[in-house]
């Protein structure tokens, strides 16, 4: 799999911006992702060591609107990744402030 398809974009939220205190980021990946392809990714594209990769898939939901039409929103995949003492990706929070 190619590397810049495995990190889909970064995941933004109250409780993942603590992360990077403690050198952990969040990421959504595609659901085919192995722990080894997420951490060459984020090696190879932000220039940092991964010390350790966790992951987490969920399932997409049903929504309806009325009582004949119903969809389903993708399931998707979490990486929490968390990188050797010292390094950080400084680039993910700059406009965040």
């Amino acid at each position: 799999m190619d590397t810049y398809r495995i990190l889909v974009r970064p995941l933004v939220t109250e409780k993942s911006n603590l992360g990077p205190r403690e050198g952990k980021y969040t990421f959504i990946v595609a659901l085919r992702a192995t722990k080894d392809q997420i951490k060459r990714a984020v090696e190879e594209q932000f220039k940092v060591r991964v010390a350790e990769v966790n992951t987490a898939k969920f399932k997409g939901k049903i929504r309806g609107r009325g009582w004949r039409s119903k969809g389903k929103t993708p399931d998707w995949k979490k990486a929490y990744v968390t990188l050797v003492a010292g390094d950080t990706i400084p680039e993910l929070y700059e406009d965040l402030g």
